[in-house]
Formats: C-alpha cells, structure tokens, sequence
C-alpha cells in the first residue's frame, strides 16, 4: 500500500506538471502534502515534516548556490569567458577546435549554471562555425556536451550538490569521482559522437545574438581567467586526494578538508573573483557588489525547487515509506546504483527537469544507502546520470537548443537528445567501474 501511494503520488505530479504547468515547487508541496495524509500522518506532522525537509536541504545549499552565482557572474560579465573561448581555441587550431570547445566547456561550465554557459558560449560557437566552414552541430555538440556533465555530475552545480545533501555524500569525494567519469563521458558524447552529425545542416536564425562582446584589450589575461575560475574545483579535488590518501586527524588533512568544503572554496573563489575580475579591472566596488545581488535573484527559484524536493524527500522518510522501501530491497538482487538511475530516468522522461527528477528520486532510494552499504558518492552520480537521459519536448533545454541552433524536432532528437542519453548512459557505466575499484 505505501509505494501505491508514492506512485501515484508521481502521477499526480506529473499531471500537475505537465497537464497544468503548475510551477515546480508549488507541485511539490501540494504531493508531499497529499503523500503524508495518504500514509497516514497527523496533519500537522506532515506540515513539520515538510518544514524540516525544506530547512535541512537548503541549510547548506544556500550557501553553495549563492556563492556558485555569484562567480558565475563575475566570470561572465568580466569577459573572463570570452577570453576562456577565444584562447583556447587560437592555442589549439582549427584542426583542433573540437577539444578547445571541450575544455572552454568544461571550465566555463562548473563555476556557471548550464543556461547561463550555453547563452554565453553559442554565440562564439556560430562565430567558429561560420569562420572555419565547419558544420554548426559539429562544432557545438563537444560545448553543450562538456556543459551538460557538468551540470549532472559535479558539484556546486544544484542537481548533484542537493542529491549529496539528502544521500549525506561528501560532495568533495563527489566531485572528484565526477571529473574522472566527466572526461571519457565528454569525449564520447562530444568529439566522437559530433562526427556522426556531419549530414545535418543548419544555419543559425539572423539577428540572434545581440550579446555584448568585449574588446581584446578589455579583457583580463588567461591565467587569471582559468585560475579564478577553477578555484573552487581545485581546492575541492585537493582536498578530496588528501581524504583518500591521508589519515583523518592529519594536519594537512584537516586545511585542506576546510579549505576544500564547498561553502569556503566558492566563498574564496568570489572574493578573489571581485578583485581579479572586478576591481582590478577598473570597476567600482559599488558596480561589482550589484553584479552579486542581480546575480542571486537568478537562483531564487532554484532554490525553492530543490527546497520543495527536499520536503517531499523528508515526506517518504518520516511517513515509513523510505524503510518500506529499504525492506523491499534488502534482498533483492537489483543494484543500487542502476535502480537510483532507472528511476530518475523514469522520471527526467517524464517530467522534464533534471532537478526535479533528481531530487525526487534521491527521496524514494535514499534509505537504500543504509541498508547495502552502498557508496553515497557514486549513488549521487548515478542519479544525477539518470537525472540528464532522453531530454524531449517537456524539458527546457531541448527548446533552447532546438531554437538556438535552428533545428526540426527530428534534428533535435537526433543531436541533443541523443547526446543527453549517451551522457547518462556513460555516467552509470563509469559508476559501475568504480564501484568495483574502490
């Protein structure tokens, strides 16, 4: 009887979703709420149940994703960037463009949300395009691929920073188990997968882009672009070798586990980021500190998303449903990690969003990580693996792409969805190979 509720509890959600468009959040809660009476929860518990898990989710978050904003900002509006593309690409060659795509990608993408990279990025990707005659999707599979891995797999990014929270997963160990399976997930999903989409010729609509291009001598060097940007990964993947390697009670252990924690890291990384890309560059103090307050209003409803995951996580656990699960499961011969990702394919499938369904497939398999023991920090990206397969029609990202690259939706499935799949596809392979190494 529990999971006939949880089930059709997701019905619901999903009908509300996608039937009304009621927004995300308010769906959420309006689930969790009819879940906890339907599970037999005093009406009031369920209220404090929903609070709990909205407060405990978003304790550490808030933190997380504001910083993560914040930088995000300063490295867009500063032309850090643009200096990242432009560079890259001159070092490497036309002969090589794919790979200074992967790597622009891939910086760019782990300090910025994917929507603020993608809008970023695309315009130099159709400069690069139209320069070199090479074929539009050839040229910008390798950028939204990198971008799309790093927003699945790696921390601060909001799917996979939350999914640790409810799986109580150190997100420094997260976040370097998610570059080693990030690179060959790229590679195949980018470079080797774009050759395969030569044949689809696109041009991109006119008067697109109208996005602010600074000067050469307007931009700040690529050093400190790399390095301000990259501050926060740097300090997370160090600390995450010194906890494999070193004792916990050891000196250099314990500085760089502070150091590494995701709060302090991003926090060190905007503080530098003010200077280096704002002040420094001849900015105001005044000017910077806007740029950051505009910055967080775009996180807003992010937060109250994954909040709302959050309560409906806390919903299952405290309603029974989450040791109903466990009890399920205990013998069952279905691996952990492939359960977490089929259900938040199911549900990215049908949903749509990524963070929704990652979040709420985090609430119905975390009380699995108790029972089998099995590695938190791999279940977080195997979720978040799940969380990116088979994007369509009701996701976001699909239209993004559809319209900015000027595809039919047959195009964008072949291309974007297709990617998307092969990204979770790869993602749980990589969580199975590790599994067995650790």
């Amino acid at each position: 009887m529990p999971l006939i509720i949880v089930f059709f509890g997701i019905i619901t959600l999903l009908f509300l979703m996608i039937k009304f468009r009621l927004n995300s959040f308010v769906a959420l809660i309006m689930v969790s709420i009819g879940v906890g009476l339907a599970e037999g929860m005093p009406a009031l518990e369920v209220i404090n149940s929903i609070q709990k898990g909205v407060g405990s989710t978003l304790g550490s978050l808030t933190l997380i994703l504001g910083f993560g904003a914040m930088l995000g900002v300063l490295i867009a509006e500063s032309g850090a960037a643009q200096k990242i593309t432009t560079s890259l690409i001159k070092r490497f060659g036309i002969k090589n463009v794919q790979w200074a795509i992967v790597f622009t990608g891939f910086i760019v993408g782990i300090p910025m949300f994917y929507s603020a990279g993608f809008v970023i990025l695309v315009p130099i990707i159709f400069t690069i395009a139209s320069t070199t005659g090479l074929p539009l999707l050839y040229v910008g599979i390798p950028m939204v691929a990198s971008l799309s891995v790093t927003h699945g797999f790696l921390p601060p990014h909001p799917g996979p920073t939350a999914i640790a929270v409810i799986y109580e997963a150190d997100i420094t160990l997260t976040l370097l188990y998610g570059i080693v399976i990030a690179i060959p997930t790229i590679v195949l999903a980018g470079p080797v997968f774009s050759n395969f989409l030569k044949n689809i010729k696109v041009t991109p609509p006119k008067g697109l882009f109208e996005t602010k291009e600074l000067k050469e001598e307007e931009l700040p060097s690529l050093s400190t672009s790399i390095l301000t940007a990259l501050i926060p990964v740097l300090l997370m993947a160090i600390s995450g070798i010194f906890k494999l390697l070193l004792p916990e009670d050891n000196l250099v252990n314990m500085i760089f586990g502070f150091l590494g924690n995701p709060v302090i890291s991003l926090l060190i990384a905007v503080l530098v980021a003010i200077f280096t890309l704002g002040i420094f560059r001849g900015k105001k103090v005044e000017q910077v500190m806007n740029q950051l307050t505009e910055s967080v209003k775009s996180i807003a409803m992010i937060l109250l998303i994954i909040g709302g995951g959050g309560a409906f996580k806390q919903v299952l656990i405290d309603s029974g449903v989450g040791d109903y699960i466990a009890d399920l499961m205990k013998d069952s011969d279905i691996s952990p990690y492939i359960l977490a990702w089929g259900i938040a394919g199911a549900l990215r499938i049908s949903l749509g969003s990524a963070t929704v369904a990652g979040l709420t497939a985090a609430g119905i398999v975390s009380p699995l990580i108790v029972t089998t023991g099995v590695n938190p920090e791999l279940m977080v990206l195997a979720t978040g693996a799940g969380s990116l397969i088979l994007s369509n029609v009701n996701d976001a990202g699909f239209w993004m792409f559809k319209e900015y690259f000027n595809l039919s939706i047959a195009q964008t499935f072949k291309s974007w969805s297709a990617m998307e799949t092969i990204v979770a596809v790869m993602g749980l392979v990589g969580v199975l190979i590790i599994d067995t190494l650790i």
